[in-house]
């Protein structure tokens, strides 16, 4: 996997879960290519190496298939054309590049419309492209609101749905005139009649059934669409015999089933448009995401502001935000003073303090100043596109338990059609026996009621309202295949600094000279560790004059050394001092005292002879202790991690209800791993919970990687779940919400499993007509969308 490239493509015309079955199977068996695709969220994710396959090659495999690749069009600002040959080459090169489908270029009105495929093209690329030719170009943005495209896709249901729904109307009243026997104007029951409402429905309305099942039949596979149009064509076309009948027979009374091929497709049609609008209420996550972005940036140009999109801003422009605006893109302040509101994804209730060179988050809110910022990060390099973008990998992922769904419908389809012919055979020779139109009937419910919708919305639907509910509390699951084995989780082990506690040390206690705290601090200000942080702000209170060290050198796990001048610093661990041959039998008692107190004590010896004590404290945050009850709660063995002393982490495990034998003190960083392997032997499933660069390593190898998302970015690159404000409440809500999901998705592959294999022998027995059966198919694919957005309203 080292050297592949992820992307994410859009795939358009799957119908089912035989759909994306089938593509996910033939991309596989591609060299170098593994992807997944989903049902619910129309997308393949695939990963492949440049070196054996091309992108161009994987959607021309797509579209090969007889699905379409989902297009994006994008129009940018030309500037520098001077002529129409300017305006010629570009659209001439742009249309020749892999992964642009068209391109035109306006000299008259500087613009560039390009429609190309977002996973080989991106628009960065399009601007590089149009710069290598001497041009320069941004992209351009239409400040009007725009109806997304799957906005338009349900409108357009919607139309189809209406006009054949009118149309099927009387065709209707025909069904419930054999039925109740009303007395129904004549023309009603005429088959020429009939034909010219049904026709219109079933090659018009009905024709993306036909295109569907001819592109399946066509590459050897069959789904949903293959059993719409064997079905309907065969009620279509027995009653058209039926008609002609009437025209060489005089007096004959046909058996019209005109009625059941055109309310069949209409309910069809309204099942898809049902399920279609729950599915596109799974997004909402995303959408509330998108939200909290600022939609406009004031840009100062030549001393001047000037007010433009959020996507026009680039790394180095300078912005200027007044009190009360989002700060639009992450960046470093350069002029100015203020506050900022950073709780949406640090938590901290309090405003941050912000002045020149401070880091400053897009998205956040500017409190009570004004200030110039230099952008440092924007588009999807943001802190918030991040967010949005691990959301999307999450929805876009396949659970394990997606993989049952995936096999039976890959076998479904051609075995219903068996179970149909089967069907009209048996009501033919034995049933019903000569008779023909009862057998059809028959053969017609079980190929409608059989359609596998409901089996491959199961897990994806499940997942994306589940990844979604997750965000919206600030937990993000990288992937469906985290948010499934949350729920199997027996045991997690804390980090305590940072994690249990608030990581921001204080001291408490020092004994020793004013020139051994300066000694102290001024080699402390070389390390990065809170302790030290602690130590340099202690020492600059006592108004400390802070020296450069000559050498400086951190002893992983134990403390550090350096030298400053003629004075040789030693600060740390029992082991350290021991190491060094340093007595420090005197203040062992002290030391005791302070551990038992739940203090960090650190030795200092300056040039070999001990010289002072320093304790520090980092205070056990507000809701430590209710999340690990809560966790006991859910039957989870809490474990804790450090590599304080045992008796400071006893203290601190005390505090917050952590069983003295659960832990684990003076573990160096290195070493973290391999405890968690060790619970792991135990048979138990595993998680561990970071904030740091040393966590990364353990966080790898447990079975759930939590990371506290006010941490270091390598740890939350290393886990496979962060919780975006520190706030530990949020962990067992992780993992109640995981058995929440896996129970929807249970209960969902429960009910599509049931519905068919009692639907389709009840259809054979010849119980359910065919327009019956097709409202129980559509009512299935919703009613499992609907159960999965009942996860919305579930109380974590």
């Amino acid at each position: 996997m080292d050297n592949k490239t992820q992307t994410s493509v859009g795939v358009t015309g799957m119908t089912c879960a035989a759909c994306s079955s089938r593509i996910e199977k033939v991309l596989n068996k591609m060299d170098g290519v593994e992807a997944n695709v989903n049902l619910s969220t129309e997308k393949a994710n695939v990963q492949y190496d440049p070196a054996k396959v091309k992108m161009g090659d994987i959607t021309a495999r797509i579209e090969k298939l007889g699905y379409g690749v989902e297009m994006k069009k994008s129009d940018f600002h030309v500037t520098g054309m001077t002529c129409a040959a300017c305006s010629s080459r570009i659209e001439k090169v742009l249309n020749k590049q892999e992964g642009i489908k068209q391109a035109n270029v306006n000299l008259t009105t500087e613009n560039a419309s390009v429609e190309y495929n977002p996973a080989i093209y991106k628009e960065e690329d399009i601007i590089k492209q149009i710069q290598k030719l001497g041009y320069d170009a941004k992209v351009k943005v239409n400040n009007q609101e725009k109806k997304t495209e799957k906005g338009k896709q349900i409108k357009r249901m919607k139309v189809k749905l209406v006009i054949s729904a009118l149309l099927s109307l009387p065709l209707l009243l025909t069904m419930f005139d054999h039925l109740l026997g009303l007395s129904l104007p004549a023309i009603l029951m005429n088959p020429w009649f009939q034909l010219v409402l049904a026709a219109p429905i079933q090659f018009i309305i009905g024709w993306q059934f036909y295109v569907g099942a001819y592109k399946n039949l066509r590459n050897r596979s069959a789904n949903m669409d293959v059993l719409v149009a064997l079905g309907t064509s065969a009620a279509f076309f027995y009653s058209l015999y039926e008609a002609f009948k009437t025209a060489y027979i005089s007096g004959y009374e046909p058996h019209l089933y005109f009625e059941t091929s055109a309310i069949l497709i209409t309910l069809i049609l309204f099942g898809k448009y049902l399920e279609t609008n729950a599915k596109s209420k799974t997004t909402t996550a995303i959408s509330k995401l998108l939200n909290l972005q600022a939609k406009q940036a004031r840009l100062i140009e030549e001393g001047t502001e000037k007010m433009i999109p959020i996507e026009e801003v680039r790394v180095g422009d300078v912005i200027r935000v007044k009190p009360g605006e989002k700060i639009p893109v992450d960046g470093i302040v350069l002029r100015g003073r203020t506050s900022v509101d950073e709780s949406m994804i640090t938590g901290e209730s309090i405003p941050i303090e912000k002045d020149a060179q401070s880091a400053v988050i897009g998205a956040t809110m500017n409190k009570n100043g004004s200030i110039d910022m230099e952008a440092t990060k924007v588009g999807q390099d943001t802190a918030l596109a991040s967010i949005v973008k691990a959301v999307e990998d999450a929805q876009g992922s396949k659970a394990p338990i997606q993989r049952l769904a995936d096999v039976i419908s890959g076998y479904f389809v051609p075995i219903v059609v068996g179970i149909a012919i089967l069907t009209f055979l048996a009501w033919f020779i034995f049933v019903d026996a000569g008779n023909f139109e009862s057998s059809l009937v028959a053969a017609i419910a079980v190929l409608v009621i059989a359609c596998p919708c409901a089996l491959g919305l199961a897990t994806p639907t499940s997942i994306m309202v589940g990844t979604g509910k997750a965000a919206e509390n600030g937990i993000l699951f990288k992937g469906g295949e985290h948010l499934e084995r949350t729920h199997q989780l027996n045991a997690i082990i804390f980090d305590k600094t940072g994690t249990i506690t608030k990581g921001r040390p204080e001291v408490t206690d020092f004994t020793g000279t004013h020139e051994t705290l300066q000694l102290l601090a001024s080699a402390e200000n070389n390390s990065e560790h809170p302790l030290a942080d602690a130590i340099v702000a202690y020492a600059l209170e006592e108004e400390i004059h802070l020296q450069d060290p000559d050498e400086f050198r951190a002893v992983p796990g134990h403390g550090i050394e350096a030298q400053i001048g003629e004075n040789n610093i030693i600060v740390g661990t029992r082991k350290l001092m021991i190491n060094h041959q340093i007595n420090i039998s005197n203040v062992e008692d002290q030391v005791r005292a302070y551990e038992a107190a739940g203090k960090t004590a650190m030795f200092i010896a300056v040039n070999n002879h001990y010289s002072g004590l320093i304790a520090v404290a980092d205070t056990v945050k507000e809701t430590a202790k209710e999340a690990i009850n809560q966790l006991v709660d859910q039957n989870i063995e809490v474990y804790m991690l450090t590599g304080d002393n045992t008796r400071t982490a006893e203290a601190i495990a005390l505090q917050v209800g952590i069983k003295k034998e659960n832990v684990i003190a003076e573990v160096l960083p290195q070493e973290k791993s391999d405890k968690v392997k060790d619970i792991q032997l135990q048979g138990k499933k595993v998680a561990m919970v970071g904030d740091g660069i040393n966590d990364a390593p353990a966080l790898a190898i447990a079975d759930i990687g939590i990371a506290i998302g006010t941490g270091t970015e390598v740890a939350i690159e290393a886990a496979d779940v962060t919780i975006l404000r520190g706030e530990l409440l949020l962990i067992p809500k992780a993992i109640k919400l995981s058995h929440k999901t896996i129970k929807n998705i249970r209960q969902n592959l429960f009910w599509a499993l049931a519905y068919n294999s009692a639907g389709i022998p009840i259809a054979a027995a010849g119980f359910l007509a065919p327009w019956v059966a097709g409202a129980a198919m559509a009512f299935s694919s919703v009613s499992v969308v609907s159960n999965s957005l009942r996860l919305k309203r579930v109380k974590i």
